[in-house]
């Protein structure tokens, strides 16, 4: 990066600081602004749409961004790692970063839980994704090749209990002030639907609460805070702290997001979700509603 980037993105960024959400026209106005950086997170078919946000740039959560060396899917990869695939997508610690997804608000989530867990938080979600910026009449351009015209200097800063493992939910499970929300449908949790991954037991953690990640969705974009409040109050109860999980890691993200907007402050990941909890283990399993 150049001083005179550097210079540029600093002043862009000085002029603003998004939320954890932003609308279509948000970034319509500052996709051209120096230190505006969009990325794209969408994955499996939704990664067949051909066409992008001008400019954007690919976050592969399914490639580079997983850890390949675990069995796990979708497992946060090691900082240094994350670091260095950052740097390759040009992103820099003065950058405002804007993900998407096609399919509305899905992976993007994860994409920004996994910034947050790094300490980048100059990170926002697009309300809506792809779908709300071609329904907001702003223009696309087809899929390329290539990446960033210049490297970053994204620095990972982890972010400790951001993203959590199986002993820490076995403690929250048992914390009378955490509440453990799982984002899948209502069939996988009450265990009479198959998990479409082979080898997982049907069910739930014993004490964890439902909160199906559409629940907290209107037609492919969030809910507003005041509507998303009392969803997250039925969920939680007085309850303030939370672990969020799901079937591998992003969807639970969508759920993270959500409780930034209804106003929690203390949210954690479960990074191997079902996928991991859900294994032949000592680990607790339980269905019905």
């Amino acid at each position: 990066m150049t001083a005179e980037h550097r210079e540029a993105a600093a002043v862009a960024g000085a002029e603003y600081r998004p939320g954890p959400l932003v609308d279509a026209a948000w970034l319509a106005d500052r996709l051209t602004t120096p230190g505006a950086v969009v990325l794209d997170a969408s994955v499996g078919s939704h990664r067949e749409a051909g066409r992008r946000i001008p400019g954007a740039r690919r976050f592969d959560i399914e490639g580079a961004m997983s850890d390949h060396a675990v069995t796990l899917p979708h497992t946060m990869p090691q900082a240094e790692e994350f670091a260095a695939e950052m740097r390759a997508l040009g992103v820099s610690g003065t950058d405002t970063v804007v993900v998407y997804d096609t399919a509305g608000i899905y992976s993007s989530a994860r994409a920004w839980w996994m910034l947050r867990a790094m300490g980048f938080d100059r990170a926002a979600v697009l309300d809506g994704g792809l779908p709300a910026w071609e329904a907001a009449g702003f223009p696309v351009e087809e899929l390329a090749p290539g990446g960033a015209e210049r490297a970053g200097d994204f620095t990972a800063r982890p972010r400790p209990g951001a993203l959590v493992g199986s002993d820490a939910v076995v403690e929250a499970l048992a914390d009378p002030q955490t509440a453990v929300l799982d984002a899948r449908s209502r069939e996988r949790f009450a265990g009479t639907a198959a998990e479409p991954r082979p080898g997982l037991r049907c069910g739930h953690m014993p004490g964890a609460v439902n909160l199906p990640f559409g629940a907290v969705q209107r037609d492919g974009r969030m809910l507003p805070a005041e509507e998303l409040r009392p969803v997250f109050d039925a969920a939680a109860g007085s309850r303030r702290r939370l672990v969020v999980s799901c079937g591998s890691g992003v969807t639970a993200c969508v759920l993270a997001l959500g409780a930034e907007l209804a106003g929690y402050a203390d949210v954690s990941v479960y990074d191997g979700s079902w996928s991991e909890w859900g294994l032949p283990s000592d680990l607790p399993v339980t269905t019905g509603p």
